[in-house]
């Protein structure tokens, strides 16, 4: 069958079988909408209940999909020039546990930076694999952290040539993406199979002024999330496998084993929507987007207190910028990242991604609009007016992160021979926790890693500066667990 990008085989599907307003004797308990108190059903209406549905043959099965769930991820894999998609319905954290857990056997090791998304230290958990940390850097001038170039992950593999494969995140929130084309090139000449991250990315492929995607540089399978840029629904996202060293059914046992057995089909619905917008009308709507990002950035970087990060900022031989990501930094205010969040929040009813000690972070998608970015713009200008304080004297820094890795990460993790011990004595004992201070966002401390001195220090320093720490078990970080 010649696959069609301008057809929406589940989508259409679902909404043919809404219309027909089917008595339903099966799952959920809501029976298309019934049930669903007024205070609820007054604002979203009565016809979205019927997209929510159970498996059944006309609607076909995410598990074994054999007519239109199969037919739009056959489209989806065109769309992206892989050989296989798997649509997703649990974000793109399932994807990258499925991708560690599919490509390696246990005792297998990977190599990988620390700039990486929670769910890929759990999916290094999980599969039982060693990880190989590269230590990332770190641009105090811009107060941002960058992933490792093709020159480290080469050196990487001479050093553990046993390392079956490469776990790359690019892009990263701030729209940052590292030389794939290299790290491709050195992924193959060494035969190691290239995982990315790109749950950021699934818009690169569809216009030539954003970075090149994992899908251009031929990576053996890499993770989107349609709903972070592209108009799917929350959790929908695509497992996409480009590659002949991968066992495609191993794959789809491992997603089928970690995902629902009831799948929302709004959300399925969503995703194949989504791929024929950005297929058929990307180019167009992107180019609408970046140019609306491009001016922002010039406007704001007219202000006194602030600036924007560009491209010609921090573009070099190995980094790119996404240019549908707005990260703007704002020390030059006296007020850190979360309060300049919360400021836009509570006084311009502007709500961004994320934010940090330093910048904050807007992600556009395909439904941002010019007034949208004009908003946020004017917000910014009339905070910038408003506070002036002294420039935040703090420096983004990391330590010189363990590389010494004592147990597998999922032994020690899931040992219950462990103890608690004051963090400020826990040098030379081996870590049965995570930490990840914000900032910067990346695990400081990992299952299995001894804990060097260099660690203790910062984590400590960190704490007093009133520091959360993700990971820590208490309302105060005093304590960490290790083995015994």
């Amino acid at each position: 069958m010649k696959l069609n990008q301008s057809s929406t085989p589940l989508l259409d599907t679902l909404l043919k079988h809404a219309q027909n307003k089917i008595t339903s004797f099966h799952t959920p308990g809501h029976k298309n909408g019934a049930s669903i108190i007024p205070k609820l059903k007054n604002f979203t209406k009565q016809n979205v209940y019927y997209l929510d549905v159970t498996v059944f043959p006309e609607v076909d099965s995410l598990h074994d999909p054999t007519h239109c769930i199969k037919l739009s991820q056959e489209l989806m894999a065109k769309a992206y020039n892989s050989k296989h998609s798997i649509f997703l319905v649990n974000g793109s954290s399932v994807g990258n546990i499925s991708m560690l857990m599919s490509v390696c056997d246990p005792g297998d090791s990977v190599i990988l930076s620390r700039v990486c998304h929670k769910s890929v230290l759990a999916g290094i958990i999980l599969s039982s694999v060693w990880p190989i940390w590269l230590q990332p850097k770190v641009d105090q001038k811009l107060d941002l952290i960058y992933d490792v170039s093709s020159e480290e992950i080469e050196k990487a593999i001479e050093s553990y040539p046993e390392a079956k494969a490469v776990f790359i995140t690019s892009p990263n929130y701030n729209g940052i993406t590292t030389d794939l084309i290299k790290i491709a090139e050195v992924c193959k000449r060494y035969n190691k199979i290239l995982m990315v991250d790109e749950a950021h990315g699934p818009h690169l492929k569809f216009h030539p002024d954003l970075p090149v995607s994992a899908s251009e540089v031929g990576a053996d399978i890499y993770v989107h999330s349609a709903h972070k840029v592209l108009s799917a629904l929350s959790q929908g996202s695509v497992l996409n496998i480009n590659s002949n060293q991968i066992d495609i059914n191993r794959v789809k046992k491992i997603v089928s084993m970690l995902q629902t057995t009831s799948p929302n089909y709004f959300i399925l619905a969503s995703i194949d929507a989504a791929r024929m917008q950005v297929v058929k009308y990307g180019y167009k709507i992107l180019g609408n987007l970046i140019s609306y990002c491009n001016k922002a950035r010039e406007e704001i970087n007219k202000l006194e207190n602030m600036f924007s990060l560009t491209r010609q900022g921090i573009q070099n031989k190995y980094n790119d910028l996404d240019l549908t990501k707005i990260t703007v930094n704002v020390t030059k205010t006296g007020l850190t990242g979360y309060e300049v969040e919360d400021i836009l929040a509570k006084d311009y009813n502007i709500q961004v991604d994320c934010a940090d000690m330093f910048n904050l972070i807007a992600i556009t998608g395909i439904g941002t609009t010019k007034k949208d970015i004009n908003k946020l713009v004017e917000a910014l200008k009339d905070i910038s007016k408003k506070y002036v304080g002294q420039h935040q004297t703090w420096k983004l820094v990391l330590p010189q992160l363990s590389t010494e890795m004592a147990m597998l990460p999922r032994d020690a993790f899931f040992s219950h021979n462990t103890k608690r011990i004051p963090l400020s004595k826990s040098v030379g004992y081996i870590s049965a926790q995570t930490l990840t201070p914000y900032p910067p966002g990346l695990p400081i401390l990992t299952p299995g890693e001894r804990i060097t001195k260099d660690t203790v220090e910062y984590l400590l320093d960190l704490i007093s500066f009133t520091v959360r720490i993700s990971g820590q078990e208490s309302d105060k970080l005093k304590t960490v667990k290790v083995i015994k």
